[in-house]
């Protein structure tokens, strides 16, 4: 009797299941109540139509046991053991998107629907296993060796998978070491797994168990990530992350199989100087996953979050940097420009909807005058909106809403925002030499279009109003400074005045196409009234300033000269308007030590009141 008489009709059968030529070389059957079916030479081509290769898989041996009795008794299937030798798989994807993997498993010519359980597989017994993976739309080209270990004493046998190659145009290495396929039946026993892996400078451990692992239940399983920048995690996780310093993040992961999503969460870590915790939940098979995640820091560097508007995240300072991030940091450090001009990339808005809640509770930062971050992000289909944005100074906060809708490739932006009982003293806290006390109020709004900050900016029309009425008190040598009051300048600087009284303070800015007109700038205190003229241009972030003092009583060394603003935004000039001073120009000039401060002035700058002092002022 020769078996391989039916090596055609068992051909014929297997494509018909695979919908894809099957040929077998060789046949044979070991007929007992455990029966073993054999196939040698076994070859499974690509589909009907796929460009010429090599064929999808190629199989040296395949020896299937199947219990005969099971199959008597109870109508089970029951296959106790799988031996593969020397299997090679050949996964492709073409340039143009058509893929070889894609099984469609129709009915055989004897097979009928039916709702019996699958069948029960035992121990699967791999040597010298081979798999090729191409992907060009994903830049990716690896190879993967498969083979089992057998049951050694103290352990069961296991399944060990290397991997080497690139993946996303970075290389990848990694070993997966996973249980027998024994186990995997085995609800009593959870099944282990162990995978060490790095794409690029990216590391990923996974390590655990799942009890069980068919449908990834009962997961007991830590996951860490460690590299140089989040935004390298996008191909690995299909969630887009702006451009982050280096970052090391640790944490449970696990799946809701009623509602089909992956959860990563209690996880902590670092990133730059911050810390990160909290949790992420990840909903896949829509048109594009939902990923909600609530998270939180509490200690935050703003720096850290530079990506998120387009600048170039972290310091100098910023702990396990590459040399390629220090070198990106120097650089955005010297570049003239202060506002970033780097695009958002809306193919990776569209990749993924996104509900991120999150929340700083400590911003680091002697010089910066926040204390805290509060913020609600949507990215809905492309389209952003922060509601809110908010930032904590001292009893105060700026509170913000803004939209980005996505309009034909181009972002459309608007915003309002809430100045709401700003701490005066909390800003003048930052400068580090000045003091002051008080509450400004104020509102400010925007409609810009544009893909980056800087062209929003220089797009942009809007305004800003700040207020702030009496009650307040600001150091006298900052409002001395700004007359040029030499003498009182020094007798403030050793704490005599101390402070001049706020009546009013007032502002009214334009944003027009891109530039800032001023409308009203007006501080009047009991040492001087200080009144402000001119532009700042945001689309080349050129200044064109002019700060005038009118001193509200005598004093020796009075210098009643404008100061003239100029420059950049990132390196103003501060200087006395020469041209006003004629002749005592030189004695001015002799007091540029005293004038570095003076570029304090913008975080002073004033809106509408409501008293009568203020009344006074804008008459």
């Amino acid at each position: 009797w020769d078996w391989n008489w039916f090596r055609g009709l068992a051909a014929m059968e297997a494509s018909s299941m695979l919908g894809r030529p099957v040929t077998i070389g060789h046949f044979d059957v070991k007929l007992g109540r455990t029966t073993t079916v054999i196939a040698d030479d076994v070859q499974v081509a690509n589909p009907p139509g796929f460009p010429a290769g090599p064929p999808f898989a190629t199989i040296g041996h395949l020896a299937v046991q199947i219990n005969v009795m099971d199959y008597i008794h109870n109508r089970a299937i029951v296959i106790p053991e799988i031996d593969v030798e020397r299997p090679v798989v050949e996964a492709v994807q073409t340039p143009t998107g058509e893929t070889n993997w894609n099984i469609s498993t129709g009915s055989s010519s004897g097979s009928s629907a039916s709702s019996n359980p699958g069948p029960q597989i035992g121990d699967l017994r791999i040597v010298d296993g081979h798999a090729h993976v191409v992907v060009p739309k994903l830049r990716t080209d690896f190879a993967l060796g498969v083979a089992t270990r057998e049951a050694q004493a103290g352990q069961e046998s296991q399944i060990v998978v290397d991997a080497r190659g690139t993946y996303a145009a970075q290389p990848i290495t990694g070993r997966l070491v996973g249980g027998a396929l024994l186990s995997l039946r085995d609800a009593a026993k959870p099944y282990p797994i162990d995978l060490q892996a790095a794409n690029g400078p990216t590391r990923i451990s996974l390590a655990g168990t799942v009890q069980d692992p068919l449908k990834f239940e009962g997961a007991d399983i830590k996951l860490q990530f460690s590299g140089p920048d989040m935004a390298l995690l996008y191909p690995l996780t299909g969630i887009p992350i702006p451009q982050t310093p280096p970052f090391r993040i640790a944490g449970n992961l696990d799946y809701d199989h009623v509602h089909n999503t992956i959860k990563f969460e209690h996880f902590t870590g670092v990133v730059g100087k911050s810390d990160l915790a909290g949790d992420i939940d990840i909903t896949p098979g829509r048109e594009r996953p939902m990923v909600e995640a609530n998270l939180a820091s509490r200690s935050v560097e703003l720096a850290d979050l530079g990506g998120f508007i387009g600048s170039t995240p972290g310091q100098k300072s910023t702990p396990n940097q590459t040399p390629q991030q220090r070198a990106e940091v120097a650089r955005a450090e010297a570049s003239p420009k202060l506002i970033p001009d780097t695009p958002i990339n809306l193919p990776k808005l569209q990749a993924a909807d996104i509900k991120l809640h999150y929340r700083g509770e400590h911003i680091q930062g002697r010089s910066v005058p926040l204390d805290n971050l509060v913020v609600y992000l949507e990215i809905i289909d492309g389209n952003i909106k922060l509601a809110p944005l908010n930032f904590g100074i001292g009893r105060g906060s700026i509170a913000s809403n803004i939209d980005f809708t996505n309009r034909d490739k181009v972002l459309h932006e608007k915003a309002n925002i809430d100045f709401r009982q700003v701490d005066l003293g909390r800003i003048m806290q930052a400068t580090h030499m000045f003091g002051g006390a008080g509450v400004i109020g104020g509102s400010a709004t925007i409609d810009t279009t544009g893909n980056s900050l800087a062209a929003m900016l220089a797009n942009g029309n809007g305004e800003l109003k700040l207020y702030m009425g009496a009650g307040g008190d600001l150091s006298a040598l900052l409002i001395d400074l700004s007359g040029f009051e030499f003498g009182n300048s020094l007798l403030s600087a050793i704490g005599v005045p101390n402070r001049a009284t706020i009546r009013c303070m007032i502002s009214d800015f334009v944003l027009n196409h891109g530039v800032v007109h001023t409308q009203v700038l007006a501080l009047d205190t009991s040492e001087a009234d200080v009144h402000g003229t001119g532009d700042i241009d945001l689309r080349n972030e050129t200044l064109n300033y002019q700060i005038r003092t009118q001193a509200t009583h005598f004093s020796i060394g009075s210098l009643p000269a404008p100061i003239a603003i100029t420059g950049t935004l990132k390196s103003p000039s501060i200087r006395p308007d020469l041209a006003a001073l004629g002749a005592r120009g030189g004695i001015a000039a002799g007091l540029g030590v005293l004038f570095p401060p003076l570029a304090l002035l913008p975080t002073i700058q004033l809106g509408v009141g409501e008293n009568k002092d203020c009344a006074r002022l804008l008459r």
